[in-house]
Formats: structure tokens, C-alpha cells, sequence
């Protein structure tokens, strides 16, 4: 047992006795995880939508209109391919380890593992920090959308209402977040759809009054909005549109068959990023003009997006209502995975001794009450928008997100590669892995050296002219990640570990479900199909 799990085990001794009466004695089977203390209740239909459209937030709706606006069409599809490639060799990163260690830590624990515990540290609190900044963004635009249907209530009033509701409901355990993510998924996407068949038939004639204009606004007002310039800007409002797609990987600790949940959920990210973004980046191009002086000058959140104005061009004039109700939709997702992946990033690392230790308890039903609640307070950095002296400083903090992106990123495809390393040098082979990763070790380098470039270029705009409040905000994160690194590594003397020292067997587990499997088919023969299909409910 690691030092990592020896801490959280003595933590959660309290924990053994709410073990479910019918585990076959192994941690591997225990209902509640024995090393964490949180509930493996998550099932697969539920991390599988998580990777389907799980973060999708107003960003994508509303925030992608500001990126067409700055690059066009064509740097939309652009941007959004580019940043998909990379984020698909993550996920392939992320697939071969989460499924082999499903630590809740996630790449924060996996870089204890394979690099040094200070590099742990310095990704954990940067992505932590990512968390944070979304969670703001997001209750800022929830109470945004309630003031622009009825101002009676101001926006603080709207966010207390919201704030007690997503701490009690997050309250309530895994099992009520993980379902109430997946038909909340399941409405993003079925809202997608129904937009994509609206833009197929209004481009192409079908709208009483509007004629068939094709790809009218790729020739008028162009493809491209501002050259190479342009195209380069767009990658940082893709990188934030795509974080998230990693957070299966701190899920897998409460979910119940991380061995068939985790693959499969990995798999599915590659239909997210060709039906989900590339979807979005296509049609919004389609049907919305670059020009149009709504995407940065509109009223409201819903009145920006190039969805709405899509919708008021093809003669519904109150079109913004709709998107609305589907921004809406789409924070209350936001919210609920903020609040829940922030929590148990900071939940992990309290356990290992990266945060305050009383952040890492949990209660007999599995909850991590006090990570919770730092976590849901943090989104009270939303109301700095409020004050005319604060709102700046509140733009600045949101758009940290972007460059902590690239760092995590980053981080675990060298995570990935150290493991590899660590693998071979102990006499193990990549056909023993129970999910391999392609194309490695192509796919890994990539996506090591595009993040570390990109976090390096993205604030290049800033330079000519230059701006300093917004080159301190794209790069102030690049210096605080080595320094949290070096600062923790003098004062704890950690070091950096050798292939051969790496611990390959601590934190494997086989899935929860297996015990009732192994039970009902103690003698070899494969289970019922009915058993397959509701095996995954």
C-alpha cells in the first residue's frame, strides 16, 4: 500500500463497517471505497454520457459565437479539429491509466506514482483551479439567464437561490449526481440534434420566407475574419470549450465498473469531439455570419449566441427565449459536474497531504461534505461581477482557465509516458494492459509537446500591442506551476522516482459488479443477455 493510501485508510477506518453485507471480502468489492471513503455508485450508462456531452456549458452556446466572431468560419472548424486531436491523444493517455489504477486522484495521484508527489501537487492545484473559475463563470451566467426573464429577483438573490440548491443537491451522493448528469446530458444533446436538422433545412430552403443561401457566409463575409491571426485566437477559446473531457478519469473511483465503465467512456469521447464540437463548429459557421454585430454586442447571453441569431434570421423574432431554456439547461450540467469534480479534486488531494486534511473526510454514505462545501463556495466568486472595480478582476480570474488547461493536459500525456517507462523497466509488456493506448508512444509526445506549445503562444496576441493586464493573465499560471513544484519538493524533499522504484500494483482494482458475477457464475458459463444489458443500468 502506498503512503497516499495508508493516509486515507486511517481516515476512513470509520468506513469499514458501512461495507455492503454481501462483498466477497476483497477492498476490490467493498460499496464503498476503502482507501477514499467515497461511494462507488456510478454506473456505466451514466460515465458514459459524462463523456458524451458531461461539461458542456454555456460556453460552447454562447462563448463560441465571440471565437466566430474573431476568426470565422473556417478558424472555428479549425480551431476546434486541432484542439480535438489534442485532446483525443489525452484521453488515449488517460484510458490506459485510469483503467489500470481507477484512483479518484486521477492524474494528480498518477503523477505522485510516475514523476515526484510535488508534481502531483503543482497539477492538482491547477486543476482545481480550472474548477473554480468555470464553477464562477457559470453561476454568473445561470443568474444572468433568471435576471433576463424576470429582474423582480437581482443577480446575488438568483445566486443564493442557486447556491443552497446545488449544495444540498450534491449533498444528497454520487448515485443523484450521476443520474441527474445523464438526462441532463441526454438534453444537450438531444437539443443539438434538433439544431443541427433546424440549420440543415434552413440553409437549404426549408423556412417559409427564407431562400436557400448554402454556404453563403463562407464566401460573404469570408471564411477567415482575421487571417492567421484569427485562427491563432481561436485555439484558446477551444481549449476552454474542451476541458472537461478528462473528467471521467475523476469519476472512476465511484464508479462500479471502472474496467468496462472507463474504456467505454474513453471510446465515446472520440463521437464527442466529431458530433458534439466539430458539430457545433460547422453549423453555427453555417447558419450565422461572422459580422454579425450580436456574437460581441448582444443584450444578453442568449442574444450572443450564433444559435439565436440563426434563429431570429430564419423570422422567429423571439427565438432567444428557446436558447435560453437550452443555456439554462446546459448551467445547471455545468454546475452540477463544477461542484462535483472541484470537490473531489480537492477531496484526493487532502488525503495525500496536497491540502488541508480535514478537506479529505467523508461521511458513511460517502459524501465529502467539507469539500463540497469549499468547493460550492468558490463560486461566489461569480458576484465580483457585480462591482464595476471588481468585474475586471473577475474576467482575468475566468480566463485563467484556458492556459491551466494546456498545463493538465500536458501534464498527463508526461504522466502517460513516465509510466510506460516505468512499465517496460519492470519486465511487464503493453499486451498486458487491459486498455492500450494508440498509436504510443506517437500519440503521447504529441500530446506533451502541442500543450507545452500551445500554454507558451497562446497569449501571443497580447504582445502587439501589448497589453499587460491581459499578458499577466494569459501567462501568470506558467510561472506558478514551477514554483508550486520547487516550493513543495525543498520543503517536503521529494524527489524524483526511477523506473524501476515506481509501485506498478497499488490502487488496481476488478469492478464492483464482478462479485455478483463471479457468484452467479461461479462455474464458467456466460451470464444471460438480460444480465449483459442491465448490467450497464
Amino acid at each position: 500500500m502506498s503512503l497516499s493510501q495508508k493516509g486515507s485508510a486511517t481516515i476512513h477506518d470509520d468506513h469499514e463497517t458501512a461495507m455492503d453485507s454481501k462483498d466477497v471480502g476483497s477492498g476490490d468489492f467493498h460499496a464503498i471505497d476503502p482507501h477514499s471513503g467515497v461511494k462507488r455508485g456510478l454506473k456505466t450508462r451514466h460515465l458514459s454520457m459524462m463523456a458524451l456531452a458531461g461539461i458542456i456549458g454555456p460556453g460552447l452556446l454562447v462563448g463560441s459565437g465571440a471565437a466566430l466572431n474573431s476568426g470565422g468560419p473556417a478558424s472555428l472548424l479549425i480551431g476546434f479539429g486541432v484542439i480535438g486531436l489534442i485532446a483525443f491523444s489525452i484521453m488515449q493517455s488517460l484510458g490506459e491509466l485510469t483503467t489500470l489504477y481507477p484512483s479518484g486522484g486521477a492524474f494528480t495521484d498518477l503523477g505522485d506514482r510516475f514523476i515526484d508527489k510535488a508534481f502531483g501537487v503543482a497539477v492538482g492545484w491547477n486543476y482545481f483551479i480550472i474548477w473554480v473559475c468555470v464553477l464562477a463563470n457559470e453561476y454568473n451566467v445561470i443568474s444572468s439567464v433568471m435576471v433576463s426573464w424576470s429582474d423582480k429577483v437581482p443577480l446575488w438573490g438568483y445566486f443564493l437561490i442557486f447556491w443552497f440548491a446545488f449544495l444540498g443537491f450534491q449533498l444528497l451522493g454520487v448515485e443523484t449526481f450521476g443520474e441527474a448528469e445523464f438526462w441532463l446530458a441526454l438534453l444537450k444533446l438531444v437539443g443539438l440534434v434538433a439544431y443541427f436538422i433546424f440549420s440543415i433545412i434552413y440553409v437549404s430552403g426549408g423556412v417559409k420566407g427564407a431562400d436557400a443561401f448554402g454556404f453563403k457566409y463562407w464566401h460573404n463575409p469570408g471564411p477567415f475574419a482575421d487571417g492567421f491571426r484569427g485562427v491563432a485566437g481561436v485555439f484558446v477559446f477551444c481549449s476552454t470549450f474542451y476541458a472537461g473531457v478528462e473528467s471521467v478519469a475523476v469519476a472512476a473511483t465511484e464508479t462500479k465498473n471502472p474496467g468496462v465503465a472507463v474504456p467505454h467512456s474513453i471510446r465515446q469521447v472520440f463521437i464527442r469531439i466529431v458530433f458534439v464540437y466539430m458539430g457545433c463548429a460547422f453549423f453555427f459557421g453555417l447558419t450565422c455570419p461572422s459580422n454579425a454585430p450580436e456574437l460581441v454586442g448582444g443584450a444578453t447571453h442568449a442574444l450572443k449566441s450564433p444559435m439565436t441569431i440563426a434563429l431570429q434570421n430564419a423570422g422567429w423574432a423571439n427565438g432567444h427565449h428557446l436558447i435560453n431554456a437550452f443555456i439554462f439547461v446546459t448551467c445547471l450540467s455545468a454546475v452540477n459536474s463544477s461542484v462535483y469534480i472541484g470537490s473531489r479534486t480537492i477531496l484526493y488531494m487532502a488525503q495525500d497531504g496536497k491540502a488541508p486534511r480535514f478537506l479529505g473526510w467523508t461521511d458513511r454514505r460517502g459524501v465529502p461534505v467539507y469539500a463540497i462545501l469549499l468547493t460550492n463556495a468558490c463560486g461566489a466568486l461569480s458576484m465580483m461581477n457585480l462591482s464595476t472595480g471588481a468585474s475586471k478582476a473577475y474576467g482575468y480570474i475566468i480566463n485563467l482557465s484556458g492556459v491551466s488547461t494546456f498545463l493538465v493536459w500536458g501534464a498527463i500525456s508526461l504522466i502517460h509516458i513516465r509510466f510506460r517507462a516505468a512499465w517496460k523497466a519492470q519486465g511487464h509488456s503493453p499486451e498486458e494492459l487491459p486498455y492500450k493506448s494508440l498509436w504510443y508512444p506517437w500519440n503521447a509526445y504529441f500530446g506533451l509537446i502541442s500543450n507545452v506549445f500551445l500554454a507558451f503562444v497562446q497569449g501571443w496576441s497580447t504582445l502587439a500591442p501589448f497589453d499587460a493586464g491581459n499578458f499577466v493573465d494569459a501567462y501568470i499560471l506558467l510561472p506558478l506551476f514551477p514554483v508550486i513544484y520547487f516550493v513543495y519538493k525543498f520543503t517536503f524533499k521529494t524527489r524524483l522516482w526511477r523506473p524501476h522504484e515506481v509501485d506498478l500494483q497499488a490502487g488496481r482494482r476488478r469492478d464492483l459488479d464482478e462479485a455478483r458475477d463471479v457468484e452467479t457464475r461461479a462455474d464458467g458459463r456466460p451470464l444471460p443477455w438480460w444480465r449483459t444489458v442491465f448490467s450497464s443500468l
